[in-house]
C-alpha cells in the first residue's frame, strides 16, 4: 500500500515541512555529485555508527542529527518525503513550526536510540530521516486515526486507489515493522538492511510524545479526528460568516 495524499484539509502552510523536505532533497543531490569513495566517505563521515556514537558520544553525537538528512538512494529518500509530505503538514498544522520541529528531532533522536540499544557495537552507518518520519506517522495515528488516506494498492494483478483510514494504514505500516525488525534480529550487525527497530523507535515515541507536545495548542472541537465537511456545511458556515476549517 502506497499512500498518495489524505483528505485531512490544513489551517496554514507547512513551512518546517517544506524546508525539511527541502534540505533533503538538496543534500541527496550533492551526494549524488560525489565519486563513489567519496560518497562512501561521506556517509561514514555524517552517518550514525553506534559504536562509535556509545564510544565516544562527544566526538561523534552531531551524527545524530546528519545522518537524518542523508539517504541512500532514490527509493529510499522517495518514499521518506512521500510520507513526510502526507503526514507532516498536518502534524505541523496541530502543533506549529517550532513545537514540530523540535517533536521531529526529538523523536528522530529516540529512534536513533532505539537502533543503537538493539546492537550498540555496529559499525554500519544508519543514514535516513525514517526514523523521524515515524514518529509523525506515531502522532498522526493519535491525533487523526479517522482521516481518510487515497492509498494505490498493489495486490498481484490487482491494482487500485482506495480511501483508508489512517488508523488502518499506519497501523498495518508499523505492524510490518514490528514483523520484519523481529525476523531481522541480530542480522543488521552482520549485513545491513533497513533500521526497522528506528522505525519502532521513532513511532513508538511519536505515539507517546504528542499529547505533551499538543498540550495548550488550539485544536478541534472533542477528538482531533477529521471529517471532511459537506456542501450544506459549508455553505452553513458561509451564514455564520466562519471558516469550516478553523
Amino acid at each position: 500500500m502506497i499512500p498518495l495524499r489524505d483528505l485531512n484539509p490544513t489551517r496554514r502552510i507547512p513551512v518546517a515541512t517544506i524546508v525539511l523536505i527541502a534540505i533533503n532533497v538538496i543534500v541527496f543531490l550533492y551526494q549524488l555529485s560525489l565519486s563513489e569513495r567519496t560518497t562512501e566517505r561521506f556517509i561514514f563521515r555524517f552517518g550514525l555508527t553506534p559504536a562509535d556514537v556509545v564510544g565516544d558520544f562527544n566526538t561523534f553525537g552531531y551524527t545524530l542529527v546528519t545522518s537524518m538528512f542523508l539517504h541512500g538512494d532514490v527509493l529510499h529518500i522517495g518514499s521518506n518525503m512521500l510520507y513526510l509530505w502526507i503526514f507532516g503538514n498536518n502534524i505541523e498544522d496541530r502543533l506549529g513550526i517550532l513545537r514540530f520541529l523540535l517533536f521531529y528531532f526529538v523523536t528522530g533522536f529516540l529512534a536513533s536510540g532505539a537502533q543503537i540499544a538493539i546492537d550498540p557495537g555496529s559499525t554500519i552507518p544508519n543514514i535516513g530521516a525514517s526514523g523521524a518520519i515515524a514518529g509523525v506517522l506515531g502522532a498522526y495515528i493519535v491525533l487523526f486515526p479517522n482521516a481518510r488516506v487515497q492509498t494505490l494498492i498493489f495486490l498481484w494483478y490487482f491494482v487500485r486507489v482506495v480511501e483508508v483510514s489512517a488508523v488502518w494504514l499506519l497501523g498495518w505500516w508499523i505492524v510490518l515493522q514490528v514483523f520484519a525488525g523481529v525476523l531481522e534480529l541480530g542480522n543488521f550487525a552482520a549485513q545491513g538492511g533497513v533500521a526497522y527497530f528506528a522505525h519502532i523507535g521513532g513511532f513508538g515515541a511519536g505515539w507517546l510524545l504528542i499529547r505533551v507536545f499538543a498540550a495548550g495548542r488550539p485544536g478541534r472541537a472533542g477528538r482531533d479526528d477529521v471529517r471532511i465537511p459537506t456542501a450544506d456545511d459549508v455553505f452553513r458556515s458561509r451564514r455564520r460568516n466562519d471558516r469550516w476549517w478553523d
